[in-house]
């Protein structure tokens, strides 16, 4: 039976999150002693007894939710075997470790100049996300290509029926007028600091891509689905170049499982904080079988 591992991205943080890790084993309890010293900061204090408020930080819950994902999948020790793993946007980045194909400490200095470089970005352009619900991929790809004079784009494809648009804060506003005159169900603006995945994190792009330019990859153990092109990757500088296109471009998940269970896939474990995915999957296939970690 294939095991694809699926690792989640921003938004499924919660308070305590990894504490049970830290609290009963000692390989964990020392990489998440790793992280902060890395950090410059105890992350672990927001993680298990700080605010949501001290969570939504993109700062802090980028690297909680990396921490999370990659030390969980580290403590399987040898259950984890993966024949397939995919993470979604910054869960990309967790997969990639969890797969072998980077160091964890490379993985989390990454996830922090990502944040860094993303807040940057939101600071210089004001910009946000919507979803856009009930209506088919194509129609909101037309939709978004008639604003021609604000940046408006398909961001995340999540699921059949749900995607995430992003875009300036006018281009969202358009764009959600004219997708519910389309018949969108429902498009609900969305509480995050930034158009993500969208031509407005070009100067954050550009600051990352020299840090993963600098970091070493390797082949990782099994094939890493990612984001840009829905695809498997093995070659280390193919998934280096793929990770730097990633900020940019939307993430392809709806793709993503259907190239999966077409290539085998029949068991889908998450790994990390929440059950977003594991939603999104039965979505595309309403009868997988899928677990958390």
């Amino acid at each position: 039976m294939k095991k694809a591992y699926l690792f989640p991205g921003q938004g499924a943080q919660f308070v305590g999150m990894g504490k049970e890790l830290y609290d009963n084993n000692v390989k964990c309890k020392e990489m998440f002693e790793t992280a902060n010293d890395i950090i410059g900061f105890r992350i672990t204090d927001m993680m298990f007894s700080g605010t949501a408020e001290d969570l939504k930080q993109t700062k802090v819950t980028q690297p909680a939710i990396f921490l999370h994902s990659t030390i969980l999948a580290a403590s399987m020790g040898e259950d984890f075997c993966p024949d397939m793993v995919a993470g979604h946007s910054l869960g990309e980045f967790s997969a990639l470790v969890a797969a072998g194909a980077m160091k964890f400490e490379d993985g989390l200095r990454l996830v922090i100049a990502r944040a860094n470089a993303m807040q940057k970005a939101c600071e210089l352009q004001p910009s946000t996300m919507a979803a856009i619900l009930g209506l088919a991929d194509n129609v909101v790809e037309e939709v978004c290509a008639t604003i021609t004079d604000e940046v408006v784009v398909p961001a995340n494809y999540n699921s059949p029926g749900q995607l995430v648009i992003s875009g300036t804060m006018e281009g969202i506003k358009k764009a959600c007028e004219l997708l519910k005159a389309a018949g969108a169900k429902r498009a609900l603006p969305l509480n995050v600091g930034g158009a993500f995945h969208s031509p407005v994190m070009e100067p954050a792009r550009v600051e990352l891509s020299q840090a993963i330019e600098r970091t070493t990859f390797v082949e990782p153990r099994c094939p890493v689905y990612q984001n840009v092109t829905a695809t498997p990757f093995t070659d280390p500088e193919t998934i280096q170049k793929n990770l730097i296109a990633q900020l940019t471009a939307p993430v392809r998940w709806t793709k993503t499982v259907q190239n999966m269970i077409a290539d085998g896939a029949e068991k889908f474990i998450e790994v990390g904080p929440g059950t977003v995915l594991q939603g999104l999957v039965k979505k595309v296939k309403a009868d997988a079988d899928c677990i958390s970690a």
